[in-house]
């Protein structure tokens, strides 16, 4: 089979209309529901009350139910007597009323009383209007009336309405059948993954999100087994799919432009190929087709462009077909954090996390990647770059679409600094001890914080720079905040060293064998506290950055440097001991650090900031953090000092 190209890419709005298009009619059928099993279906044709709600003129207080011309002239001064059982009646609140009552008195409003003769009386003194406190028939709705229209996604409301209106088996869309094929050779199930049966292939789990987001969108996913990157076993694959009673096929890889990316092509081959990549990021490869009457959509593998793929056009199409809307994500103007490029023609989605500071919305991009999957779980929401532009500029106002609501981001702290493993472990308590509070971390170093304080995009930021005297933040706080009010609290201290492999294979003993020819080394970005340490040692040896081989690859994470050293990638790196440990290297001390967050003042008594500190001073929290390993936390709480700009 020939080699797969992108001859021409359809925009995102060109190629959704072609698939609507196509797929204009609607293959699913109708089926009359008992009402307790109709939540998150729709409805196919318009619920018509068979029952007027309420069926009677009821009461809608206790008291006693009266013809209100029998009370006229009451008054403080003059009270009316009614004889209960003959002009009054008393009724509780949802019961009908006697015949020819037309309003109610509330009980409270009611002096009983007896004649003398022991007949029970009622004495009020205060006249009844028509209608006063009674529910009419019919009030809520009269039989016959349209209820509910047809594409209405059934809930808990739409069934207490149809209830009281006696719709006890609605009619609704039989739910869209959707076969989810996984293809590539180098996949295998996440069963046997995960019992590590064949380390050398990837777990297959963009099967199980995509048969979610089939389940959320109304559908019935049937999941078929994985196909190898065999054109034969493709063509068989989707073949047997459109064979099978699925109204939509989704095949999920091999829809890129490989070697090994056969989808496309089998498609034309066997049926119609419509559209073969999408001006999207991520989602470029996606393609559109029908074989054997059935769409076929065929999705990127990398999961994120999977995901976007997928509520593009999978969950829209299951929608259109339902005659419902599809649920819109709340509308939010975000400020970047920093400057987004680009690449012009491509409309791209880049996943970001959210900050409220002051009166602006910040946002922050988490890793672009088409494979980095939980940028998706961990973003608070997704800005849109058009086709026609080259990027945002950093500031730049721009529409986002939430994914948390946005309680949760007005609840959320925003820290923009210097890594480490301690920020995570203190949003995760922040969240378990103070529900609808959270912190949200972004790595750009210390530099990179202190500079995002001065500018107003965080409301903390972790640092650790190292100053030519030898003490940490107080210089860097001095030259950059001029004009900004910091507190400075101690995190942790922390310690740095070199991360090597188990065994320590180089025997690698000091900053000093950083220099070898036989060591490759993964570095920090410039601007972190890392970094600054590294050259700070480097000075101090007297030996020249330039000799290190790799000291111009950057990660931004401890972690990540512990990735690269674990993989092979570079035979070490400088990080923290916890970095180390969490994924079981040797580590070679190089001293203890001071790992601050430098807090703008005018949030050190703000609602969320208290209960940042409560966590941080907790002994919960220390004792999670010694049990990390690396870490001291003798002054863990403590405010060093504070700066007035």
């Amino acid at each position: 089979m020939e080699r797969n190209v992108y001859l021409k890419l359809t925009t995102l709005d060109d190629a959704r209309h072609l698939l609507f298009e196509k797929c204009a009619r609607s293959p699913l059928e109708r089926e009359a529901v008992p009402l307790s099993l109709a939540q998150g279906r729709t409805l196919a044709e318009p619920a018509v009350a068979r029952l007027s709600s309420p069926a009677f003129h009821g009461a809608a207080m206790d008291g006693i139910a009266v013809t209100a011309s029998d009370t006229y002239g009451a008054s403080e001064s003059r009270p009316v007597t009614l004889r209960t059982g003959k002009n009054a009646h008393w009724v509780n609140t949802g019961f009908p009323l006697p015949e020819g009552c037309n309003a109610v008195i509330m009980v409270e409003n009611v002096i009983p009383g007896k004649s003398a003769d022991g007949e029970e009386l009622a004495v009020i003194e205060k006249a009844a209007f028509p209608w006063q406190h009674v529910r009419k028939l019919g009030e809520d709705m009269v039989a016959t009336e349209i209820l509910l229209p047809p594409g209405v996604l059934i809930g808990p409301y739409e069934i207490g309405a149809m209830a009281a209106a006696g719709v006890l088996r609605p009619t609704v869309f039989k739910k869209p059948r959707v076969a989810v094929i996984p293809s590539g050779s180098e996949l295998t199930p996440l069963d046997e993954a995960a019992a590590g049966a064949d380390r050398e292939k990837l777990p297959e789990f963009n099967s199980l999100v995509l048969s979610a987001l089939v389940r959320e969108a109304g559908g019935e996913p049937t999941v078929f087994p994985i196909v190898p990157d065999q054109p034969e076993r493709i063509r068989e694959a989707l073949l047997n799919a459109a064979g099978s009673d699925a109204d939509l096929v989704v095949i999920n890889a091999g829809s890129s432009a490989g070697s090994k990316d056969y989808t496309a092509g089998v498609i034309k081959e066997i049926g119609e190929l419509w559209v073969h990549g999408v001006s999207m990021m991520p989602g470029k490869p996606t393609a559109l087709g029908r074989v054997l009457g059935k769409p076929v959509i065929g999705i990127p593998g990398y999961p994120v462009s999977a995901i976007l793929s997928f509520e593009q056009f999978g969950g829209p199409l299951l929608a259109f077909w339902q005659n419902r809307a599809q649920p819109e994500r709340a509308a939010a103007v975000a400020c970047p954090f920093q400057a987004l490029p680009s690449r012009p023609g491509m409309e791209e989605f880049i996943r970001v996390k959210l900050g409220q500071v002051d009166d602006t919305l910040i946002a922050v991009p988490l890793p672009r990647g088409a494979g980095t999957v939980s940028s998706l779980s961990r973003a608070d929401g997704i800005l849109r770059i058009p086709a026609s532009s080259e990027g945002i500029a950093a500031g730049s106002p721009t529409p986002v679409k939430l994914i948390r609501s946005r309680d949760h981001v007005a609840g959320t702290l925003l820290a923009i600094g210097s890594h480490d493993n301690t920020l995570d472990l203190l949003d995760s308590m922040l969240r378990k001890f103070r529900p609808g509070h959270s912190l949200t971390s972004a790595h750009v170093g210390s530099l990179g914080g202190l500079m995002a304080l001065k500018n107003g995009r965080c409301h903390l930021a972790g640092s650790h720079l190292l100053g030519e005297d030898g003490v940490y933040n107080r210089a860097a706080i001095a030259e950059h905040l001029q004009g900004v009010a910091v507190h400075v609290l101690r995190l942790v201290d922390r310690e740095q060293g070199i991360i090597v492999p188990p065994g320590n294979p180089l025997n690698i003993r000091s900053i000093a064998d950083l220099v070898r020819g036989d060591v490759t080394f993964v570095n920090r970005q410039r601007g972190s506290g890392t970094r600054v340490l590294l050259d700070w040692n480097l000075r101090l040896l007297s030996l020249d950055a330039g000799k290190i081989r790799g000291y111009e690859n950057e990660e931004y994470t401890h972690m990540s440097v512990a990735a690269a050293v674990l993989s092979g990638t570079a035979s070490t790196g400088l990080g923290v001991r916890a970095a180390a440990v969490a994924l079981g290297l040797d580590f070679i001390p190089v001293g203890v650090e001071e790992y601050d967050l430098v807090i703008l003042s005018r949030y050190w008594e703000d609602e969320r900031m208290r209960n940042l500190l409560s966590v941080i001073r907790s002994d919960d929290f220390k004792k999670a953090v010694r049990n990390l390993g690396g870490y001291g936390v003798g002054k863990t709480g403590e405010l060093l000092w504070t700066f007035a700009g």
